[in-house]
């Protein structure tokens, strides 16, 4: 499973229009799901992104989690981060997971991390052509992988 984690002071998800899925501070958590990932990837990755520290403390120390500000997570489903760019000029996809199974790990996803973090978890809608409007913070930007495990 890979995730981009961006801080914002603000997102949101439209599918046509429609909201459906917005949060004020707090992680835009972009989420690709890859074949073969199992429940020791999920778990170590949303353990990960719910005890990241990137928000920053009286002294601008990044030392802070979701939590520690009251913040959430907007979770949005993105099987583009595990495009192989290696030959030609035309991504390939072959790295994640089928869609069945990516949409049944990111609803899962979507509630252990609510469990895990004691945060409110909004979510894009899976396999639709979102539009995603974010005001970043810092920027601050983190790539984590559950095959890298850094």
């Amino acid at each position: 499973m890979r995730a981009v984690l961006q801080r914002v002071c603000s997102a949101r998800v439209c599918v046509d229009g429609n909201c459906v899925g917005a949060i004020g501070r707090g992680l835009l958590v972009f989420l690709g799901i890859a074949e073969g990932d199992g429940d020791q990837d999920q778990e170590w990755l949303l353990q990960k992104i719910a005890r990241q520290r990137l928000f920053p403390d009286s002294q601008g120390k990044m030392n802070c989690s979701v939590a520690d500000i009251g913040g959430g997570f907007l979770v949005v489903s993105q099987f583009t981060l595990l495009a192989s760019t290696r030959k030609g000029n035309r991504p390939s996809f072959t790295l994640a997971a089928d869609p069945q199974e990516a949409r049944r790990r990111y609803e899962q996803c979507l509630e252990d991390l609510a469990v895990l973090s004691g945060c409110p978890v909004a979510s894009g809608q899976f396999a639709a052509d979102m539009q995603i409007e974010a005001h970043n913070d810092g920027p601050v930007t983190i790539v984590i992988d559950s095959r890298w495990r850094e």
